[in-house]
């Protein structure tokens, strides 16, 4: 069986491709040398994870084309609207994909084939009017992870151990819901500006607070993260606390701790740790008895920060927003979960 090209290395492959000498210039040094920092630039037009998501949605088309007997380039608006057909109705024993699954697989095919030189119109009947029906048969309201309220963060947190590992979480959990930070933003950080050059942002401790620089979805934004109203749970407080005991002054904020617990390494910690933090920890707390393990961990995930602060911070709606890095309100919105239901009730406001 022939051997394919794992979706990582593809995406390394194609970036690559992107930035080459036009074949009628001949190769020098200098010449070299732009086309290597051209692949360099390439390689952050977007970010790791969307590239190998990217690479996987092409892999796997490219994968399903062949098994029918097609070849996936030329772009053919028919093979795709065959293609999320089956996605969204498969014959064998493969889960169908949901809506938001679908669309995002065709931005990766939109994506693998103008890195090969070709176009792929949405827009083409074939395509358009096949995912208007998935749509209209399909769609569902999307599934919104719990939030984390702030007596469930005190729950959590109760939950640490009191050594360096139980510092840098407790820091990793108070930074993400104060500054209502994603969970690739909260590992990105570095203690000071150009530190590394993987590094998304880093942190200024200020008399009245956190600063923190931050390139995110949006582009460049600041969040601002006060003092909190006692030790225990300010943000602040842990993040001096964790930067200190770990000796950390230059370099990634949030790194891996040794297996005893008593010296920090230089590795910074990948987004899944914050994932896998917050689950352990919402099961250790006991958070939502009434529901089964497995359902209870499916319920909460990175995103439950930021809609934990959505949902508790009672000021303006616009200051939430500007934490968060949305470019819209309506956006803003969907983070702002309550279990309070009927908290305001406009039929009685209304004077029924």
């Amino acid at each position: 069986m022939k051997n394919e090209t794992r979706p990582e290395d593809a995406a390394d492959q194609v970036q690559a491709e992107a930035a080459t000498l036009p074949a009628h210039v001949a190769g020098s040094g200098a010449l070299d040398r732009l086309v290597e920092t051209a692949r360099d630039y390439a390689r952050q037009a977007v970010s790791e994870n969307t590239l190998k998501a990217y690479a996987q949605d092409w892999a796997h088309f490219a994968r399903w084309a062949r098994m029918r007997g097609a070849e996936p380039l030329p772009p053919s608006p028919e093979l795709i609207g065959l293609y999320i057909a089956d996605l969204a109705a498969p014959a064998g024993k493969a889960p169908a994909l949901s809506v938001a699954s679908i669309e995002r697989r065709l931005s990766g095919l939109c994506w693998g084939f103008a890195q090969r030189g070709a176009r792929l119109d949405r827009k083409d009947r074939h395509i358009a009017t096949v995912l208007a029906g998935i749509r209209r048969k399909h769609a569902r309201p999307p599934v919104q992870k719990e939030a984390i309220l702030p007596e469930d963060l005190r729950d959590m947190l109760a939950t640490l151990p009191h050594d360096l590992r139980g510092l840098r979480d407790r820091a990793l959990l108070l930074i993400g819901f104060a500054g209502g930070l994603r969970r690739s933003e909260i590992v990105c950080l570095d203690h000071g500006k150009d530190d590394t050059p993987d590094s998304g942002g880093w942190v200024q401790i200020l008399d009245d607070g956190v600063l923190i620089t931050l390139r995110g979805k949006t582009g460049w934004r600041e969040v601002e993260i006060g003092r909190g109203s006692s030790d225990q749970t300010c943000p602040v407080h842990a993040l001096t606390q964790w930067l200190h005991f770990a000796r950390i002054d230059f370099g990634p904020v949030f790194v891996a701790v040794s297996r005893d617990g008593r010296r920090a390494n230089a590795d910074r910690l990948s987004d899944k740790h914050v994932a896998r933090l917050i689950k352990r920890c919402v099961e250790d707390a006991g958070l939502r008895p009434e529901l089964s393990k497995a359902d209870r961990l499916m319920l909460y995930s990175g995103h439950s920060l930021r809609a934990g602060l959505a949902s508790s911070a009672e000021v303006d709606e616009r200051y939430v927003q500007k934490q968060l890095g949305h470019a819209s309100a309506e956006m803003t919105r969907r983070y702002q979960r309550r279990r309070d239901r009927f908290r305001v009730n406009l039929t009685k406001a209304a004077g029924l």
